[in-house]
């Protein structure tokens, strides 16, 4: 079991430490990891589990629409992606992603449209997909090509969508499009495409080193009512934005659930595996790369939640939650290639937990912001507070 202690700092209260408490049970109970060839099904599965027992409803924001509060818990929700994906990191992304997909409508939909769609979300009944990435315009949002036009009272939507993580399983999409109501990230707007519309296909499903559901999304005169659009027409990109802020530290709490599995099993192996006449832990070596990974993890999570329990009293995390997202899942590369290699040539073994973890780790150091964004996210922060 992993280290739990880290529930007893200050930035928790206590129904946090409860929360944590129901979903590790439930978690043991109903998580495992899945390496059937049917991901979109065991995908589906998942969504289905996680809104029938509530834990969706973390993700979602308005107990009117069945949010576990009016405003979305950066820590409840870092927590139960740490734990989730210690588990399982299918579990982590379909909890994840539920969160994601509908953000936008949580932060800034119509009162009709979080009625429509985030009850379905929180319940596991419709699948949500975040469409923002294009195969030009990932880390740099504001050069996205993806074209919205106004056809009397709707929309037309024509382009391309990739990286889009649930493409071919989702209900529904919030597309991020440009609308020209002015240049760059100005005149950019968010729009709610429901699956099955007429001009929008599944052009490509996308397999990744560590199984989860993605597609490349093409719209061809894809008309949408004037209802579909977030807030107003060039919003989007602040949106887009806004969305990210809250997800992206959670990002890095999934990264910690990796790497506190990883050291668990560094440590079985060290304890348990005879060499030369003695156990892998007795040696200095050893017993020095165990305190490096132990420390990796301590510093990262103190940075996590730090960034979430900042936003939970309305701080702005920009620079904070670049900082845990960037060491925390650069940290638990680290730690879970230092845990393979505690594992020898058994750590290379297709199904090996550390091997599993060794392909769901590397994802995280790309999306939601490259580890290289980050950085340039940290100086520019730093550099523009000096300036004041």
């Amino acid at each position: 079991m992993a280290d739990e202690t880290y529930r007893d700092w200050p930035f928790f209260d206590d129904r946090h430490r409860q929360l944590a408490i129901e979903l590790e049970a439930w978690a043991e109970a109903q998580v495992a990891d899945d390496d059937g060839a049917d991901v979109d099904a065991a995908c589906r599965e998942l969504v289905r589990r996680l809104g029938a027992a509530g834990w969706l409803a973390h993700a979602v924001a308005g107990r009117a629409h069945g949010g576990a509060g009016d405003v979305i818990d950066t820590r409840a929700i870092c927590l139960l992606r740490e734990i989730l994906a210690r588990h399982s990191g299918l579990a982590d992304f379909a909890f994840a992603m539920q969160g994601l997909g509908s953000g936008a409508i949580s932060l800034a939909g119509s009162a009709a449209q979080q009625a429509r769609y985030l009850p379905r979300v929180a319940r596991g009944e419709a699948i949500a997909a975040f469409a923002l990435s294009e195969p030009e315009a990932g880390s740099d949002v504001a050069a996205l090509a993806c074209k919205a036009e106004r056809d009397g009272a709707g929309h037309v939507l024509n382009g391309c969508k990739t990286w889009i993580s649930n493409g071919g399983i989702a209900d529904f999409y919030v597309v991020f499009a440009r609308s020209g109501e002015a240049p760059g990230a100005r005149g950019i707007s968010a729009y709610i495409v429901d699956a099955g519309r007429p001009g929008l296909e599944i052009a490509e499903r996308i397999d990744l080193i560590a199984p989860h559901p993605l597609a490349r999304l093409e719209f061809t005169n894809c008309r949408l009512p004037a209802d579909a659009l977030i807030g107003r027409g060039g919003e989007g990109f602040k949106i887009a934005m806004r969305t990210l802020d809250v997800f992206r530290t959670s990002v890095a709490a999934a990264a910690l659930g990796y790497a506190r599995r990883a050291f668990d099993a560094a440590l079985e192996r060290a304890t348990t595996r005879p060499m030369f006449g003695r156990k892998l832990a007795d040696f200095q070596l050893t017993q020095a790369r165990l305190a490096q990974m132990a420390t990796t993890i301590d510093s990262a999570a103190l940075l996590t939640y730090r960034a979430a329990w900042q936003r939970d009293r309305r701080r702005g995390v920009t620079r904070e939650a670049a900082m845990a997202k960037w060491a925390a899942t650069e940290g638990a590369q680290q730690v879970i290639d230092a845990a393979l290699q505690l594992w020898g040539g058994l750590g290379l073994v297709s199904g090996q937990t550390v091997e599993r973890l060794y392909r769901e780790i590397r994802a995280l150091r790309i999306y939601e912001g490259a580890s290289e964004v980050q950085q340039i996210v940290i100086a520019r922060d730093l550099l523009a507070a000096a300036a004041a």
